[in-house]
């Protein structure tokens, strides 16, 4: 596979959603009402040429500046731009120009539906594993997105190392994409049609764990997932017996620990997250109630106090004391005698 096969497939066989022949590159209904008001505001051709596997929409995003990693046709960038406000702004980087195009010719409508003085949006062509070859600055970026992308690069490790250089210290990178159960063979990651659906693309899960971790990015955390159906016979017989998630990660640029550890540390969220009146939900494991005291590790302290978010918490404890491994995640002393390891919170 090469990019220009990707290029070929997302700019001219795929003229529209509807030309997919998996599910694979498609978002599920459910979404908050909050990202649904957003997208109602998004223009029609944008949403047409639509290709992603999930919410990229995280939380707390006002005045932030974005990275969209294969932007596409513009439909999450614009989507953002509502999101960081008339103050904020998000770059798209795409290496399709028939995608860009359909983005670029609508960026003064969205403007004004928007009510902004001048479009806070900005697109670039080029490749994400070359990020390094655009203008874009090291250390400028509070948060990267991506929706079902990176397994289309050719390198990902290449966009994971750029990605981490272009965060600021306590941004975060987060993103939707197609992962499998096992390694994909050579020879179906050869075929054009399953790589340009996001199939034969897709990193075996722990892989892309050791990838982000060798990155810089400690301690991955698994927003969400949900199992992939192909509902196309042919393309599902090519694959078998893989199976496919689409799956939200979130990844920190801070100096977090290879392993949670226990320093004691508790956490209260005050409830005053715009959309998240009740609970904020940091990954699949960490749902915190407002105004309960939340026991965490000292990687997640970290990923609440030194980003973002730390407004939002009040923090009890330090790393003054070390108790150890963090039950709470799972983590079991090697010298232990229980077989038990605590609650998997999926740390």
């Amino acid at each position: 596979m090469s990019h220009e096969d990707v290029q070929d497939y997302y700019g001219k066989v795929l003229q529209g959603s509807a030309d997919l022949q998996t599910n694979a590159c498609c978002t599920p209904d459910e979404m908050p009402d909050h990202v649904k008001a957003v997208l109602s505001r998004v223009h029609d051709e944008v949403l047409m040429r639509y290709y992603g596997c999930g919410l990229i929409a995280p939380l707390v995003l006002e005045g932030a500046r974005v990275l969209d990693l294969g932007c596409g046709a513009g439909r999450d960038v614009y989507a953002l731009s509502q999101m960081v406000g008339e103050q904020g702004a998000v770059v798209g980087v795409d290496m399709t120009e028939e995608q860009l195009e359909v983005a670029r010719r609508h960026q003064a409508w969205h403007a004004e539906a928007f009510g902004y003085a001048s479009s806070n949006v900005t697109f670039h062509h080029g490749y994400i594993e070359e990020l390094n070859k655009l203008p874009l600055e090291a250390n400028s970026f509070d948060v990267i997105v991506s929706n079902c992308v990176l397994n289309l690069a050719m390198d990902k490790r290449a966009v994971l190392k750029e990605v981490y250089r272009l965060l600021k210290p306590g941004g975060e990178m987060y993103f939707s994409d197609v992962y499998a159960d096992r390694r994909v063979p050579d020879t179906l990651r050869a075929d054009p049609v399953l790589y340009g659906e996001c199939l034969s693309g897709a990193l075996y899960w722990n892989d892309f764990e050791h990838m982000a971790r060798a990155a810089g990015f400690g301690d991955p955390r698994l927003v969400t997932h949900r199992p992939l159906t192909i509902e196309n016979a042919e393309l599902e017989a090519k694959v078998a017996p893989i199976s496919f998630s689409s799956a939200t990660y979130r990844l920190f640029k801070l100096d977090l620990e290879p392993e949670c550890e226990d320093y004691g540390q508790a956490v209260i969220y005050k409830g005053t997250v715009p959309h998240a009146p009740h609970h904020f939900v940091l990954d699949g494991h960490h749902a915190m109630e407002t105004g309960k005291v939340f026991p965490v590790c000292g990687n997640t302290w970290k990923m609440l106090a030194e980003t973002r978010f730390a407004e939002h918490f009040e923090f009890i404890g330090n790393f003054d004391t070390h108790y150890g491994i963090y039950a709470g995640c799972g983590g079991v002393s090697p010298f232990s005698d229980s077989q038990e390891s605590g609650a998997d919170c999926g740390c």
